[in-house]
């Protein structure tokens, strides 16, 4: 028997690889415009992999992501979570008087410890706030705020990954990691995921916190270090010699290392390590037009420097990476991390030593470029469709350590959200009149990953990855969407 052909298939050869070539071309443009989220999702496109561009699963409230972790353990109950109790019974026996066992993390159990600031009521929300804050006390209206946030550790490592990848060991993506999967790029010209550490140094596991994990190494944030004399290494060439063209060196250089590693994939075979060096390169290529740029705040007014607190000592360096996140986002960055305090036992929120000496300083460091952050975004427009995120990996107890500092907490903690789709001046949840453990509404950091994603556009049961037999995602097998957080 003949086969029969379909008729569309019968006309010339010239038909035939016109008609081909249109439909290649035609799939090409479908795929390019979904990317750029100017048509709808291609037949066949997952949404369980990369490229849900501009949320797959819903439509999304937030484009981009500024997070602000402050690193080490940011006591709750001398920033946010007043507690009378503690004023009342300053010095008495710790006994929350349920029976409980109370240990601490690194020491033996104190007194119970009042905080050394005053605190006041701001805002239609009348939300308290401390002193240490006073900038932010005046933001405090647009804030969402999560007063019973858990967790599963009170170990600075596992806490600090828990907070970053939702698993408590190394090796999994981080928050930033997984939202570049899924949603990709918003420019050519920039990285998709940034990171701006202390320039005391890096936080507590290192480049941990912003690992791609068992995602395309492509994933994995790029780190900045904006108070350093040359931000990014490697951007651009090195001073070539006598007679040579350095941009001419540069590129063919460039050209070089393409064929070299495109040889080597080919016989190698697949390897997400290489792909990454592959974009990174041509990456750094156009970085080298865009990032000089983006990374100055030379052509900022003199007011916005004054807002951030640049030009002064105790804000200049938190403050120029916060303006510098601002400049990143409005430049299409979709997701810029921006931490406060290195790893280590001083110079960050680890204050086991004392509170009345130790918090003041890192809490005037931050404050003002905080707030300035949230002022700036919003005076341009970009608050709307940017997410805020204020963070730390667990909190303070409510008893002394040595003299007046304070132990580790992953029974209650604070962390805020601002920006799009968020409930201005809302809360969820409490702890216990201590501010000991979480008493009502507690939020898990799965809860709050599961609350980040749904903002994005994305289902965080349905953002996985197939690794080492297991469907894996952010919040691996937990999670809510924290609801009385959503406008």
């Amino acid at each position: 028997m003949q086969p029969t052909f379909p008729r569309q298939l019968t006309g010339s050869r010239r038909d035939f690889l016109w008609k081909f070539g249109g439909g290649l071309g035609g799939a090409a443009l479908s795929r390019l415009l979904w990317e750029e989220g100017l048509a709808s999702e291609p037949d066949g496109a997952s949404t369980n992999g990369p490229f849900l561009i501009h949320g797959g699963h819903h439509r999304p409230r937030a484009k981009r992501v500024i997070q602000l972790f402050m690193n080490g353990g940011a006591s709750q109950m001398d920033l946010f979570d007043y507690k009378p109790a503690l004023f009342r019974r300053h010095g008495q026996v710790f006994d929350p008087g349920n029976g409980d066992r109370v240990e601490a993390a690194t020491s033996e159990p104190g007194k119970i410890l009042k905080p050394a600031f005053e605190f006041r009521r701001h805002g239609e929300s009348g939300r308290w706030i401390s002193s240490l804050m006073p900038h932010l006390a005046g933001c405090v209206d647009q804030l969402a705020f999560c007063m019973s946030m858990v967790s599963k550790t009170n170990v600075h490592g596992p806490g600090s990954y828990l907070m970053n990848t939702g698993f408590l060991l190394p090796g999994f993506p981080s928050v930033g990691a997984w939202v570049s999967y899924a949603l990709g790029r918003l420019t050519d010209n920039l990285p998709t995921f940034v990171v701006l550490p202390d320039g005391r140094g890096l936080p507590y596991n290192q480049k941990g916190n912003f690992s791609a994990g068992f995602l395309p190494a492509t994933h994995q944030g790029t780190i900045i270090q904006a108070s350093a004399p040359v931000p990014m290494q490697h951007l651009s060439a090195a001073a070539g010699g006598a007679g040579v063209s350095t941009s001419d060196a540069d590129s063919e250089g460039l050209a070089v290392l393409r064929r070299l590693n495109a040889s080597h994939r080919d016989r190698a075979g697949a390897d997400s390590r290489l792909d990454a060096r592959i974009q990174a390169y041509e990456l750094a290529a156009r970085m080298q037009l865009s990032a000089p740029e983006a990374l100055s705040i030379d052509g900022e007014s003199a007011a916005t420097r004054a807002l951030y607190g640049v030009d002064e000592p105790v804000t200049a360096d938190f403050g120029k990476r916060c303006l510098l996140a601002r400049r990143l986002v409005e430049r299409g960055v979709r997701f810029v991390q921006v931490w406060s305090g290195a790893g280590g036992p001083s110079g960050n929120w680890d204050n086991h030593t004392s509170i009345p000496k130790e918090l003041p300083p890192i809490c005037a460091a931050t404050d003002r470029p905080v707030a300035a952050l949230l002022k700036d975004l919003a005076a341009r427009g970009l608050l709307e469709d940017t997410l805020v995120l204020w963070n730390t990996e667990f909190g303070r107890m409510p008893f002394s350590q040595g003299g007046d500092g304070r132990d580790h907490n992953g029974g209650t903690f604070v962390g805020w959200m601002a920006g799009a789709g968020v409930k201005s001046g809302a809360s969820v949840g409490e702890s216990d009149d201590w501010s000991w453990k979480a008493a009502t509404d507690a939020v898990s950091t799965y809860d709050f990953h599961a609350t980040v994603l749904h903002l994005l556009g994305i289902d965080h049961e349905r953002l996985t990855l197939r690794h080492d037999g297991a469907n894996r995602r952010l919040t691996d097998v937990h999670g809510q969407v924290v609801r009385g957080l959503l406008a």
